[in-house]
């Protein structure tokens, strides 16, 4: 998801209402418990929208704010030398703004915000096969289970999509204490979980596919905090990627200096 062009009132109050509607169910979801592995380069005009691992190889990406010229709508392959991205597709910054990205049987699904269309990329070439529509009004984040691909909107909805048709399959509200959590927004599937950060905050909620009850979560802001005090320019964690074969995740943010590596510990 991106600035989304918010107002600077809105974000004023947006952390109040934050503190207000549900810091107290938050603090009483379980932690889940990571060991700080260590860090890597990333591009601080990188503005993450989605970030996952594909045949052990870091992809991002990224979408193109109107107040940030730097900015691009794209994604590609992480150098983890220098943290900058070997661009395998670029969507044009006038008509889209690029969301999360999701890998399933030889194709790549990517998202973008408000236009409601998605694209499908051959995942050897990157040639663009085909586009669609989605329900939703906007586009945050995605992945898959292995059977469906799975989308954010912003709201406390997921929408499952069947990757053949690209129709809607079901939904599922994400709840704490039978309480709705909206904002939900770049997507990872863990384990049998989906792991969710919540714009625009540094959490990342461990979600029961099962009934939608959030069940664990990741409080990053300490990672946070270390971004903005490398590179003042850096703004909310918003990207999970899971390396199932170390059982090791990688976070980043919107415009952040660096890249996390985390162990989930078991």
């Amino acid at each position: 998801m991106a600035t989304k062009q918010i107002s600077i009132l809105l974000i004023t109050f947006l952390p109040i209402a934050f503190n207000c509607c549900s810091n107290n169910r938050i603090r009483s979801v379980p932690k889940v418990d990571i060991t700080y592995i260590g860090t890597y380069p990333h591009d601080t005009t990188s503005f993450t929208e989605g970030f996952l691992i594909h045949n052990s190889q870091l992809y991002e990406s990224t979408g193109a704010a109107r107040e940030l010229p730097q900015t691009k709508s794209l994604f590609g392959i992480v150098d983890l030398k220098n943290g900058k991205i070997e661009i395998k597709v670029e969507l044009d910054r006038a008509k889209y703004f690029g969301e999360g990205i999701a890998f399933f049987d030889g194709k790549i699904f990517e998202l973008t915000y408000r236009t409601k269309i998605g694209f499908v990329y051959d995942a050897m070439t990157f040639e663009k096969i085909k586009e669609f529509t989605f329900p939703s009004k906007e586009g945050w984040g995605l992945t898959s289970d292995g059977t469906n691909l799975i989308m954010s909107d912003g709201t406390s909805e997921l929408t499952y999509l069947n990757p053949g048709t690209l129709q809607m399959v079901k939904k599922i509200t994400v709840t704490i204490d039978g309480r709705e959590i909206r904002y939900l927004n770049e997507l990872e599937y863990i384990n049998g979980y989906i792991f969710a950060n919540r714009w625009p905050t540094n959490i990342i909620f461990k979600i029961d596919p099962a009934d939608g009850k959030v069940v664990g979560k990741l409080d990053l802001d300490s990672i946070a905090n270390e971004a903005k005090n490398i590179f003042s320019g850096s703004m909310e964690m918003n990207g999970i990627a899971y390396d199932s074969i170390k059982n090791r995740i990688f976070v980043t943010g919107k415009l952040w200096p660096k890249i996390y590596e985390l162990q989930i510990d078991k």
